[in-house]
């Protein structure tokens, strides 16, 4: 038996005897749309895991991971969706934060940071996004400035996910006075529990709030919680996001397709199987799950040194105009049910639909992402301002 069918053959032992009992609720939960189910036992299932040596696989032994391979990573998050383990309370700390402090941080960072994210009980959320800087993110104008050995923090981030219940925020600022774009950034580690930080959730239409506004005055972090130095913060924040599209993406597909399955079963139940129209757009679906799987697999290398191969810039844009074509096919699917709440409830297609209309427009609009794929992956030239054809000759 090969390491991989072993670690696969563990943990999905592990899996079975342990998510039981009171976590039998968290089955198939919080998931996109979903994230703010449970968060008291989703953070007891996190510690669960870390103390059975479940949180990390993937990193090097020197810091207590298992030096997983990649075919491992992948049977690992395979298989943690087969079960229907709950949406990761330590996703972001995990399998973002970590890796890159692993690659670009300092010994002592690595020794402040890991262990608690390592055990499942410190927890991170991003501070990326602000309301004039989303998917132009090189637009950020939170300010940190370096006083007598600590970094004081001034402005707003906005959409942060999990943010009510995370520990810590690493945040993207500007540290140069008249710094524009990618220059004079730095990319700081936050303790969240301190005065000066402000968190407000932001209620979505599908009556979820794991998103959150989060206001900074004054708020300090110790000058050596930087990653990087000053005008390393975008290098770092893309390095980081290139972990993002690491083997974790294919629990997500896994996701994915245990929402179509239940789709397709109902169109099979409620008789829409019978419109070919229908039928040609679950065929359609699923040809689309087979393409992301396939283009991840080929992906998978590049991203865990945080880069991005050329087939991995057009990911993004897939998944989420194939997501939202999901929900559109759900709605259509339940046909005149979908306009009627179950006890005042939306079951979980409807949240399926409402959320995944956010799916083309978090981590960078469809449009944002299609100017990425032309000027990153193929190498055309920019468009220069006031319009116009640029010819290279």
């Amino acid at each position: 038996m090969s390491q991989t069918s072993n670690l696969r053959a563990e943990f999905s032992a592990w899996m079975h005897a342990n998510f039981c009992g009171e976590y039998e609720c968290l089955r198939g939960r919080a998931t996109p749309g979903d994230e703010d189910a449970f968060p008291g036992l989703r953070l007891k299932w996190e510690r669960e895991m870390g103390a059975a040596g479940w949180i990390g696989v993937g990193w090097p032994k020197a810091y207590g991971g298992r030096d997983a391979s990649l075919e491992d990573l992948v049977s690992f998050n395979e298989e943690y969706a087969r079960h229907g383990g709950p949406g990761r309370a330590g996703h972001i700390g995990e399998t973002l934060l970590a890796p890159t402090i692993i690659a670009y941080g300092t010994e002592a960072q690595k020794q402040k940071y890991l262990p608690g994210i390592k055990a499942g009980t410190e927890f991170w959320c991003q501070g990326y996004s602000e309301p004039n800087a989303g998917s132009d993110l090189s637009n950020i104008k939170t300010k940190a400035r370096l006083e007598n050995g600590r970094w004081i923090i001034n402005g707003q981030k906005i959409w942060t996910s999990l943010a009510m219940d995370s520990d810590y925020i690493f945040v993207v600022a500007r540290a140069e006075d008249g710094s524009v774009g990618r220059c004079g950034l730095v990319f700081l580690l936050v303790k969240l529990d301190q005065v000066g930080i402000d968190i407000r959730p932001i209620k979505q239409m599908s009556g979820t709030a794991e998103f959150n506004e989060v206001f900074f005055e004054g708020a300090m972090c110790d000058e050596a919680d930087i990653i990087g130095g000053i005008g390393d913060g975008w290098k770092i924040a893309m390095a980081l996001l290139g972990f993002e599209r690491g083997a974790s993406t294919l629990g997500q597909q896994m996701i994915f397709a245990d929402e179509f399955r239940q789709i397709a079963s109902l169109a099979k139940r409620n008789g829409m199987m019978q419109d070919p129209m229908i039928r040609q757009r679950i065929a359609k679906a699923y040809a689309g799950l087979k393409i992301m799987r396939f283009t991840a697999l080929r992906t998978l290398e590049a991203s865990q040194g945080g880069e991005l191969s050329k087939e991995g810039y057009m990911s993004k844009i897939f998944w989420a105009s194939w997501h939202r074509d999901l929900g559109e096919l759900a709605m259509d699917v339940m046909g005149a049910s979908a306009e009627i709440l179950d006890d005042g409830e939306y079951n979980k297609l409807q949240k399926l639909f409402l959320f995944s209309r956010s799916d083309t427009i978090y981590g960078g609009t469809n449009q944002i992402q299609r100017n990425i794929i032309a000027e990153r992956a193929l190498g055309m030239p920019k468009e220069p301002r006031g319009g116009g054809i640029v010819i290279k000759g």
